[in-house]
This record gives C-alpha cells, structure tokens and sequence, in this order.
C-alpha cells in the first residue's frame, strides 16, 4: 500500500509543517517524498522510480526491502519487540555470533549501540579506559559523527560550526596521493612519508597521552580514499610500538562495501576495535556497535565498563542484522560487490575518465567509488573549493538536471560524485547507471566554458 495524491499532498504538507531536517536551512527546504522501495530502486510521491547510487546514506547494503531482513523483523517483532539491555535475547546472541564469524580474528565481543556516531563514542571511551590515556589521533579528512567526540574527531568541514577544541583530539594528514600534502610521486612515497608524518605527530603529542587512533580504512563521505598498500599495516605497526590502540570507523566500508566483509580485510589488518552500523542490517532499523579484540574485552572482565544505551541490542534490529547477514552470506553478496566492482564499476568509470576531461581521478573498491571532479586536469583546480557545503554551481546543477530526467539519484559531495550503489546491483543496472553518469558529466562540462 502506498499513498494517492491527495495522501501525498497530505503529508508533505505536514512535513514542511513539523519536521525539522539535518545539515538543512530549513526555510526552502523541499525534500522528495519517498513512498516505497524494492532491490536498486525507490519511488516517490509523483511516482517516479530512482536508480538508488548512493544507498541512501550509503547504507543500502543489502538492497530496499529484502523479504529475508523484512520477515525478520516481522517474526520477531510478534514475539519480542523489546527488552532492556541486561537482558540475553535470542537476536542479540545470534547477531553477535555472525558479527563475530565474519570479523578479523581474534575480534569476538561485540558491544551494540544505535548508530555509528554511539560507536565512536563508545570506542574512544574503552580506548581511553584501558590506556588510561586523553588523546585521540584523527585524520583530517575524515567523518566519525554527529555526537560531541565523534564530531570533534571529524576533519571534514561538517566540524567546524560545533568545534570547541575540548575534547582531546589531534589531527594528522592521513595519505591521499592525488592531493599529496607530502608532495609524493608514488604510491610508495606517499605511504612512506605519510607514515613518517603520524609518527612526527605521535612524538609532538606525546606518545604516552595518546589513547588511539581512529581512521576509516577506506576514507567514506570525505572522499572515498584507498589507502596505499602498506599504509593500514604501518599504522598497526605504530600503534604496537607506543600502546595506542587503533581503532577501525567501518560504518560505511563495513559489511561489503569495499568488496570485504570489513574494509581491512583487503590489507589483513587486525584492528585492537571495529565500529560498525548502516551495512550490517542496511539501516532497516538502526544498529550500531563496537567489535572488540579479546584483549580489549578482557580489560572489563573484572571491572564494571561504565557506559550503556536504552536500546543496546535491541530484539528488532539485531533481527534485521540476523536477517541480513544470513542474507548475505548465502546469496553470496560480499563476493558479488567485489566482482561488480572488478568487472563493471571499476573499468566502466575509468572509461568515463578517458571521454570527460572534468575527471581528475577515479578510485575504489567493490561498490565504494569517486570521481574526483576538477575544472582543469592539468592544476587540478576541484571543482568546488574545499569547504562547508554551498548550493551547487551552474556546472553541478547541470548534472543534477541530467540525473533527475532519467532518474538516477546519485551522491554528490563537495566536488566528487560518489558511485555507491547497493551490493546487490546487477551488472545491468550498473551499466544503466554509468550511462546517465556520462551524459550528466557532458551536460555538466558544457557548463565549464
């Protein structure tokens, strides 16, 4: 059942009404009003099917309204819709059971939040615990949350209007060779200097002031940045050396993303903590958590961990988690994003990038990609300048025109366009969407003059 018009115009209007949105002015706010969704696609209100290329929030793993996540929730939501945290349930052992199973060994212990940015939270609090250490190391171009520490811990410019500098955070450049801050050549230089810049940071700060460091190993909404081989195992390294304890954000590379159950899993990198949400039950109901390493596990054996949530393990989303991840362990969709992303994605944007000069770079992995988009190849003037978000230009407007007519929703951040389509996209609709890409890029280019 969906709503009629009269419904629709009903609705909208008590949207604009009543709900106040996020990263929005919210006066000539006009958001599209989404009424249902199946597999790749959602429709709205004037009953216009979209390509989904950007998973929502890029948290669509699974694909809208898979029956196996749907009957899930439905099964348990008849039986047990809720429960307080201190209390076993079924779908939160077998949750964690299969969070387990698919994590880097030795990480068996799952703590689970809300959301991602409770993660963060989470995480930096057993860090600091445990090391009985303030500081926390965070890339600049990064994205960890909206709560206090995580937001604080973000780089990117989302940060700046809640930035008070008080919660013990230290920043460092992590390695993105396209925009070298290290002036590399090679991917080589680039892991090699930007090693040799954290350790800098880590003795300035004080090694023994340092709690962890926190870094996506595939950088999300902050520019889908691939790290160079080597770099995630320096870090590691690092982190050994002084007793800081690393911590993986994969609440967006997380669950298939990058072709991998867990980003670090294309660099057998063991993090001593993993945060995790949107992939592991596709945002279906909201689920978030921290894996921990059995030694990090073991430092609260015996003493109380002084943190918590009402809807810790709660019975509907762990079910949709259950449900998910059996889902995609039989139907094989982790292997699939990795293929979709070695045979289609992959090589179909790196073909864009030899017709359209306003490509400066294409890079990712499995189902996780960007065009970096730049106004001359040869400067590498962005697009757009860094900064807080602006309304789009002429050129960007162009593109979005272009995606709107043949209804392709894709994920423009900044000066990038994002490629993030569920796991499950077939090759077909993969090619679709390449193809509006192209004619969006011209469209947008016809605008450069």
């Amino acid at each position: 059942m969906t709503p009629d018009d009269a419904d629709v115009a009903h609705l909208r209007a008590l949207d604009r009404e009543h709900v106040f949105y996020s990263w929005s002015a919210q006066r000539n706010l006009d958001p599209l009003f989404v009424t249902h969704a199946q597999g790749c696609h959602f429709w709205d209100g004037n009953g216009t099917r979209w390509l989904d290329f950007a998973s929502q929030f890029v948290h669509v793993n699974i694909g809208h309204s898979h029956p196996k996540v749907i009957e899930a929730i439905q099964r348990q939501a008849a039986q047990l819709s809720t429960v307080a945290p201190n209390f076993a349930s079924a779908p939160k052992s077998r949750a964690a059971e299969l969070i387990a199973q698919v994590a880097p060994p030795g990480l068996d212990k799952v703590f689970f939040t809300n959301a991602g940015t409770e993660a963060n939270e989470h995480a930096i609090r057993m860090a600091r615990l445990v090391t009985r250490r303030p500081k926390i190391l965070g890339a600049y171009r990064s994205y960890h949350g909206a709560t206090t520490t995580s937001m604080h811990l973000t780089g990117d410019p989302r940060r700046w209007p809640s930035d008070t500098g008080a919660a013990g955070v230290a920043r460092f450049f992590g390695p993105f060779l396209y925009r070298s801050p290290f002036h590399s050549t090679s991917a080589e230089q680039e892991c090699e200097r930007a090693l040799e810049h954290l350790e800098q940071v880590i003795s300035f700060e004080g090694p023994e002031t340092i709690a962890a460091v926190v870094l996506e190993p595939v950088v999300g909404t902050a520019g889908i940045l691939v790290p160079p081989p080597g770099y995630l195992a320096g870090v590691r390294a690092l982190c050994d050396r002084f007793g800081i304890v690393l911590i993986a954000d994969e609440v967006m590379s997380g669950f298939g993303r990058t072709g991998r159950w867990f980003g670090v899993d294309n660099w057998n990198v063991v993090p001593d903590l993993i945060t995790f949400a949107k992939g592991v039950n596709s945002g279906y109901v909201p689920l978030g958590g921290v894996i921990l390493s059995q030694r990090m596990a073991d430092e609260f054996a015996d003493r109380a961990y002084p943190g918590g949530l009402t809807y810790s393990g709660h019975p509907l989303a762990c079910a949709a988690a259950v449900g998910a991840l059996t889902a995609m362990r039989d139907e094989g969709i982790v292997d699939h994003a990795r293929q979709i992303g070695e045979s289609v994605l992959g090589p179909g944007l790196a073909k864009l990038a030899e017709s359209h000069p306003s490509i400066g770079e294409v890079r990712g992995l499995g189902v996780f990609w960007a065009l970096e988009l730049v106004k001359d190849r040869q400067t590498r003037e962005p697009l757009v300048p860094y900064g807080p978000a602006a309304p789009l230009t002429e050129p960007q407007q162009a593109f979005m025109g272009v995606c709107k007519q043949r209804g392709l929703w894709p994920f423009v951040a900044s000066n990038r366009v994002h490629v993030v389509p569920p796991c499950t996209i077939t090759e077909e609709l993969a090619n679709e969407g390449l193809e509006i890409l192209d004619e969006a890029l011209g469209a947008l280019e016809s605008k450069l003059g």
